[in-house]
């Protein structure tokens, strides 16, 4: 009889993005033995930094701004400091300028803010007053996958808000086409139409993450973030190998339990036959959106913005108004010509050691069609002169990441769709099918535990937390 292979771990997780880090951490913060897989040369996921332009310009591949990552329940919960992670916060969370040179800029004080928002002063401070007070809660509840609220009373008023259109809820809460494109450009952040129901859900989260925690930077990029995680794993006792592709099953070393950050079409491909048909089917009608087309600078000077609240920004949302907004989000589902909503940011305006000195760098992205090759060069940078006459002058280089080969960079981006799939009613808390218990697969010991599964998209780590936990509950019954 041919023995079984010895099994040297408890758990090896495939993929090292935010969640494939957080679930390797709650395994072995459990006293489990741990391993991570990763098919790049270095770990992170989209918390990678690199050169991408010139020599000592260091850009983010993927996000800067991370107001989940400050306010994650599990993150918040790991001693990053402590490992070198620094946080650095902008005098102000986001700017959003208008053609008439004005901006409306969101600060952390709701009173500061409100009180530049004219006849929406009074309806802005109240809004915020009820999110803050509660974001906790709030939080809790919805990076979480689907279960009976624990903080029902809040999550009924907050549900009031946030299951209406960002549309249709702007249009209503606000008097004024200032605050009411803010508000757009806030809830776009879902990368879905804006007449879609929940929209409204996205901007009151990341309204209410720039009162309570700020949207803050990593000092020395993204990739920093990666790095405090996989210090204080290792600490823990965790193992990683770098460079080890997983094709297939045979690529998996021998352990109780397995963990895929990775979406449901590549793990299709890498469970083959293994899958059950009836789950192989379910997985196979999984959803993907739109895509982003980023471009990465090198810059000569800060971008010169007309209006110069942008200067105190992280983030600046080029758009304009509500009716704008929802017209550029509807075309990155269509396919449709539209001037492009594009967001912002100069990381070096409040970190100098990413640039030489004097110099800057700066990225800016658009939604478009998913597995789009379009060319957005122009485009965008017709929408950053349209708000900073003379940018152009300031370019030394850019590198351009479109849709196709920003999945060519991360595997998980299946289109260039850096959520993991659509975050709409249908497949947000379902994702990627229905079950009582998302991440647990039909076969033993086998989990999802990527942005494909609750609570989405974003760096909260959350969705590897909830993961292994469902793991460690299984390795309890069998240990």
């Amino acid at each position: 009889m041919q023995r079984k292979p010895m099994r040297e771990y408890d758990a090896v997780i495939v993929g090292s993005g935010p969640n494939g880090l957080a679930a390797a951490i709650t395994l072995a913060q459990s006293g489990r033995k741990v391993l991570v897989l990763e098919a790049k040369d270095t770990v992170g996921g989209g918390m990678r930094t690199l050169e991408l332009t010139l020599p000592g310009f260091y850009h983010d591949m993927c996000s800067s701004v991370h107001p989940l990552a400050m306010a994650s329940p599990f993150f918040r919960s790991l001693p990053l400091q402590q490992h070198g992670l620094e946080w650095v916060f902008p005098p102000a969370e986001l700017a959003h300028p208008y053609d008439d040179g004005t901006a409306v800029l969101i600060e952390r004080s709701i009173a500061v803010t409100a009180a530049r928002m004219g006849k929406d002063a009074a309806a802005y401070r109240r809004l915020m007053h009820f999110l803050v007070r509660n974001y906790e809660s709030i939080l809790d509840e919805f990076l979480a996958p689907l279960h009976l609220p624990r903080h029902p009373l809040v999550m009924a008023g907050f549900g009031m808000l946030a299951l209406p259109s960002a549309s249709w809820f702007s249009r209503r809460a606000f008097r004024t086409e200032a605050v009411r494109g803010v508000f757009a450009g806030m809830a776009a952040h879902s990368i879905m139409p804006l007449e879609q129901p929940a929209t409204a859900a996205f901007g009151l989260i990341l309204g209410m993450l720039a009162h309570a925690v700020g949207w803050p930077l990593a000092r020395g990029g993204s990739a920093k973030i990666a790095g405090a995680i996989v210090s204080y794993l290792t600490a823990l006792g965790g193992e990683i190998i770098t460079n080890a592709e997983v094709r297939s099953l045979r690529d998996i070393p021998p352990a109780a339990t397995t963990l895929f950050d990775v979406t449901p079409r590549q793990f299709i491909r890498i469970m083959g036959d293994a899958l059950p048909s009836s789950y192989r089917y379910a997985l196979e009608r999984y959803r993907y959106g739109p895509g982003v087309y980023k471009i990465d600078y090198a810059l000569s000077e800060p971008i010169p913005w007309t209006a110069k609240e942008c200067l105190q920004a992280g983030t600046v949302h080029l758009g304009g108004t509500l009716d704008a907004i929802r017209n550029s989000e509807r075309a990155a589902w269509t396919g449709q010509p539209a001037a492009p909503f594009s967001l912002v940011v100069q990381p070096t305006l409040f970190d100098t050691s990413r640039a030489p000195s004097g110099k800057h760098i700066g990225w800016v992205y658009c939604h478009v069609p998913n597995g789009s090759g379009a060319d957005m060069t122009a485009a965008i940078e017709h929408q950053i002169e349209r708000f900073a006459p003379g940018f152009r002058d300031c370019v030394l280089a850019r590198h351009v990441t479109s849709a196709t080969q920003m999945e060519a960079y991360n595997a998980n981006y299946i289109g260039g769709d850096i959520n993991g799939g659509v975050q709409d009613l249908r497949q947000l808390f379902t994702r990627p099918v229905m079950r009582v218990d998302p991440y647990r697969t039909p076969l033993k010991g086998v989990y999802l535990c990527s942005s494909s599964t609750p609570p989405g998209g974003g760096v909260h780590g959350m969705c590897g937390y909830h993961a292994a936990q469902s793991a460690l509950r299984f390795l309890s019954s069998i240990s």
